[in-house]
């Protein structure tokens, strides 16, 4: 990205996790900017980079958090919420990512009283050899994300710590894994956990007995993650991260997948995780299932039912999926969400959240 400083066109590359474009007015500032100005040259289209105090900055930042975040009630039905939802947070990242700063190589950043981002931002760029610049937002999450990593996220489940790396969609939330550390199972010889993102659910048939279990994921990010994380639990011997896209070769007794559980666009590359386009991933799951399961398996389809209360998909529309991919289901175990937006009614999506349920459906062949 260029923007001009004193009169000279300076240029530095424009790096983004999320896969943001870079800004094309650029402005530079300092700590004589206010918060009230920050949103209006936001809510233009300029992004601001930094030239101040990085304390400063990131007050600033959380100014324009609140001042962005500010707003009425969603109203509508629970799909149009859904959508007025989205396109709100969709503008907070918008409006917070146009605050930039600037790395040099090391990466440090520049600025007093900055703090030491080496790691974080290693995890979240790579290597950083030359100038940068990054949005401070984005920044923060990384910085936030490498602590997740550094103290690790404790599963019950496994009596132990699952360590994300940054964007690999991460286990808050306990009931899926629950489900997969309590469901019968149909054999202890090999599985195939498809998806693995940390590779909790592959960790945790490697704790419960399953001598081999192979977890597949279409993201290196991910793959490192679950290496990691299968040697930090000592399941290396039995659990393998491997990047493929979708099911490994060869077939299996035991096949889970716990799929993104919205039909709606990622906003950006981490979105990934929870947003499945039209459900792609889940139907493509079911269709290739039958293909991939040894006589006589099992296809665990771990999955929330939140999609349906906001009106996206209908459970219909699930078992006709089911069906038409010559499935049967012999059973199903269900369970609520203990998360805090599950009881939070100031959340917009409060309505759908209250009512969900996360099921485990045993799936075979007919």
């Amino acid at each position: 990205m260029t923007w001009a400083e004193a009169g000279v066109s300076l240029t530095a590359r424009w790096r983004s996790a999320n896969g943001r474009p870079a800004p094309t007015r650029v402005e530079v500032v300092t700590d004589s900017l206010t918060a009230d100005e920050a949103n209006r040259m936001a809510s233009q289209g300029i992004a601001m980079l930094w030239h101040g105090d990085f304390h400063n900055a990131r007050q600033i930042l959380n100014a324009m958090d609140r001042r962005v975040g500010a707003g009425k009630k969603i109203a509508g039905t629970p799909a149009e919420k859904f959508y007025r939802h989205r396109q709100t947070r969709s503008h907070r990242a918008r409006i917070l990512g146009l605050l930039l700063i600037p790395l040099d190589p090391g990466p440090v950043v520049p600025l007093r009283r900055a703090p030491d981002i080496r790691e974080a931002a290693a995890e979240a760029y790579g290597d950083i050899g030359e100038s940068s610049v990054v949005s401070l937002h984005e920044l923060v999450g990384a910085i936030g994300a490498h602590e997740w990593r550094r103290n690790g996220v404790y599963v019950a489940a496994l009596q132990d710590r699952i360590h994300p790396h940054y964007g690999t969609f991460f286990p808050t939330r306990s009931e899926y894994v629950d489900l997969v550390a309590a469901a019968p199972l149909p054999s202890e010889a090999l599985a195939f956990d498809v998806g693995t993102g940390t590779g909790v659910l592959a960790a945790v048939l490697a704790r419960r007995g399953v001598h081999r279990v192979v977890a597949t994921d279409n993201e290196p990010r991910a793959i490192a993650c679950a290496g990691e994380n299968f040697r930090n639990l000592g399941v290396q011997d039995r659990a393998e991260a491997v990047l493929t896209d979708m099911f490994p070769p060869g077939r299996a007794p035991l096949i889970v997948c716990n799929p993104p559980w919205i039909p709606a666009t990622p906003h950006s590359s981490l979105d990934s995780a929870v947003y499945d386009p039209g459900s792609r991933m889940l139907f493509r799951f079911l269709n290739e299932l039958p293909d991939h399961l040894e006589p006589g398996g099992e296809g665990w389809l771990v999955l929330s039912d939140l999609a349906e209360h906001l009106g996206l998909r209908t459970r219909e529309d699930l078992l006709a999926a089911i069906e038409a991919a010559g499935l049967k289901v012999m059973d199903r175990l269900d369970t609520k969400p203990t998360h805090p937006k599950a009881s939070d009614r100031d959340d917009p999506l409060f309505e759908a959240r209250a009512a969900e349920v996360t099921s485990l459906w045993r799936l075979v062949s007919r």
